[in-house]
C-alpha cells in the first residue's frame, strides 16, 4: 500500500499491545523489567547553556562526519504505540514491516524503487511485444520451516508457483547436465517484482513511500528524524536499515549509530553485470542441431558468463510466437574487471560488456563465433553492490542504545530465504525489544562485535539445492 509518512496520525491504533510470542531467532533470559528512565522534559540547548540538552541523545555525536562518531544513547521513555522506519524495501525490508505489524507495531517503508518494491526482485516489462525479464533474483528455494509458511501463503495466494523447467549446469561447448535436485524451485508467476508489491497488500499497521531516498538520518528529542535532501519524512522511535552499499554506508556515517556503521562498513559486495536480450527465434545448440534443452543455466568455465535463463519460457510458458527473452548474469571475478560507476556508464564499457558476453553465450551454446542471431532488444544493467563476499552469520544486527538495526540476506548468506529471515529476526528482536520496557538494553545488543567469515561461491549461477556434477555452488547466492 501507498500512503505519506505520518507516524502521528490520528488514525494510529490506541490500545496498543504486543502479542507474547517470543523471538524465534534469539533467546534473551533474565531481562530487567525495572521501570525505564523517565524522559528528559529540559529545553533545547543553547549556546548559554549548551550541556542542557532535551533529544534524548547525546547531540556532538549527530554533527560528528566520520566513523569515530559518539554513541547515541537514547535516554527518553519507550513510546507506547512506537513507529519504525524501514529504509529499504527489498524482501528482508519488507518482510520485517510485516512481521512488526503481526507484533502490533507500526512501520512505514522507504524505498527508492521508480516502478515497485522489490529491490534485487526486479521484473522489467517492455511494451508493446510485451517484453518481459527478471533481472535480478532468477527463483528461489525454501529450507526453513519459518520461511515456508510465508511461501505456503503465497502458494494459496497464486503469487508464486513451482519452477520445474529443466535447469542444469552448462559447460563450455554446449555441454549440458540437467539439475538431479529434487528440491523444489519458485518464482513469481507474473515476475519477482509483483510478488514484492503484493507482501504488504492486506496489512494496515504499514505505509510505503516511494520513490524516496532517505539521505539524513538524526537523532533529536528522543527520536530519528529522516529527511530527503533538506525534505522532512518523519520521525520514528528506531530506524531499520534494510539495503547496503556505499548508500547505506553514507547514510550511516554520521549517524551516531557507529557500531552498526562500523559493521555495515566491513561488508564487502561482488559487482554483476546483467544483460537482458530478446531474440526472435530460440537460441541454437550445438551448431543449431537443437535449440537450447534448458530454461535456465549455471554456466561454467566462461568469465563473462554465470547464468543463462530463458524468461519467455519460465514466466509465458503457455504463450507462443513471443520474443525469447534472456537474462544473462557474468561472473563477479569479470563485474570486478570491468567494474564503472553503475549511475553513469560509459558508451564504450556498455558496447564492450555486451558484446563480451554475447560471445560467451555462443561458447557457452557450443555455436561459432558470429553466429548468434542480433538481438532485437537489448539493455545492461551493473548491480554494483551485487552480492556480498562475507557475513557475520547473525540473523540481524540491533543497537538497542541507539534504537537502531539492520536487516538483509548478507548477514545469513545471500539468498531470498536468508532475506526473509533476516527481516522476521529483526522485528521479533525490537519487539521484544518494546516489550522488555527497554530497562536494561544492553541485554539486546546483538551482532555489533560479530566477525565476518568468508562466502565462497559468489557468483550468480550459484543457488541452493543444485546437485548436478561437476559444479561448485556451495551457497545460496542471488542477486
Amino acid at each position: 500500500m501507498l500512503a505519506s509518512p505520518s507516524p502521528s496520525s490520528s488514525s494510529a491504533i490506541r490500545a496498543f499491545k504486543f502479542p507474547t510470542s517470543s523471538n524465534p531467532f534469539f533467546s534473551t533470559k533474565n531481562l530487567c523489567r525495572a521501570e525505564s528512565t523517565p524522559p528528559n522534559n529540559s529545553n533545547r540547548p543553547t549556546r548559554r547553556n549548551p550541556r542542557i540538552s532535551s533529544y534524548g541523545t547525546s547531540r556532538r555525536s549527530i554533527l560528528k562526519k566520520s566513523f569515530n562518531q559518539e554513541q547515541v544513547v537514547f535516554k527518553t521513555q519507550l513510546a507506547d504505540e512506537p513507529v519504525v522506519a524501514i529504509i529499504g524495501g527489498g524482501m528482508s525490508g519488507l518482510i520485517c514491516a510485516l512481521f512488526l505489524e503481526k507484533r502490533g507495531i507500526r512501520s512505514t517503508v522507504f524505498d527508492t524503487g521508480l516502478h515497485g518494491l522489490g529491490g534485487r526482485m526486479g521484473t522489467r516489462v517492455v511494451d508493446p511485444h510485451p517484453l518481459i525479464f527478471d533481472h535480478a533474483t532468477q527463483f528461489f528455494n525454501v529450507t526453513d520451516r519459518r520461511f515456508s509458511e510465508l511461501v505456503d501463503g503465497w502458494l494459496e495466494s497464486g503469487l508464486i508457483r513451482g519452477w520445474n523447467g529443466p535447469i542444469g549446469v552448462l559447460e563450455a561447448g554446449g555441454h549440458f547436465t540437467p539439475d538431479s535436485s529434487s528440491s523444489p524451485r519458485y518464482i513469481g508467476v507474473n515476475g519477482m517484482r509483483p510478488l514484492a508489491d503484493s507482501i504488504l497488500s492486506k496489512t494496515q499497521l504499514i505505509n510505503v513511500v516511494r520513490p524516496c531516498w532517505i539521505s539524513k538520518l538524526e537523532a533529536f528529542n528522543g527520536m530519528w528524524h529522516l529527511s530527503e535532501n533538506g525534505k522532512p519524512q518523519g520521525h520514528f522511535d528506531a530506524i531499520v536499515i534494510a539495503h547496503n552499499g556505499k548508500c547505506a554506508n553514507r547514510l550511516l556515517a554520521s549517524s551516531g549509530v557507529p557500531l552498526i556503521a562500523k559493521q555495515m562498513k566491513r561488508l564487502e559486495l561482488s559487482s554483476i553485470w546483467a544483460l537482458l536480450a530478446a531474440f526472435e527465434d530460440p537460441l541454437p545448440f550445438r551448431g543449431n542441431s537443437e535449440t537450447t534443452p534448458f530454461e535456465g543455466a549455471f554456466v561454467k568455465e566462461i568469465d563473462a558468463l554465470s547464468w543463462m535463463g530463458n524468461n519467455t519460457k519460465k514466466l509465458l510458458f503457455s504463450q507462443r510466437n513471443f520474443p525469447h527473452c534472456w537474462t544473462f548474469f557474468s561472473t563477479a571475478a569479470y563485474g570486478k574487471r570491468n567494474k564503472v560507476p553503475q549511475e553513469n556508464i560509459p558508451s564504450s564499457t556498455a558496447e564492450k560488456v555486451k558484446l563480451s558476453m554475447l560471445e560467451g553465450v555462443e561458447i557457452a551454446l557450443g555455436i561459432s563465433k558470429g553466429s548468434l542471431q542480433e538481438p532485437l532488444y537489448t539493455r545492461l544493467q551493473l548491480w554494483g553492490a551485487a552480492l556480498p563476499t562475507n557475513t557475520p552469520a547473525v540473523p540481524c544486527i540491533f543497537d538497542p542504545q541507539g534504537r537502531a538495526g539492520i536487516c538483509g540476506d548478507w548477514l545469513l548468506g545471500s539468498n531470498l530465504e536468508a532475506a526473509a529471515l533476516s527481516g522476521m529476526a529483526l522485528a521479533h528482536h525490537i519487539a521484544d525489544y518494546w516489550q522488555s520496557g527497554g530497562s536494561c538494553p544492553d541485554e539486546f545488543a546483538v551482532g555489533l562485535h560479530n566477525e565476518f567469515k568468508p562466502i565462497e561461491g559468489h557468483d550468480i549461477g550459484q543457488f541452493p539445492g543444485l546437485k548436478c556434477k561437476p559444479t561448485d555452488a556451495q551457497q545460496a547466492c542471488l542477486v
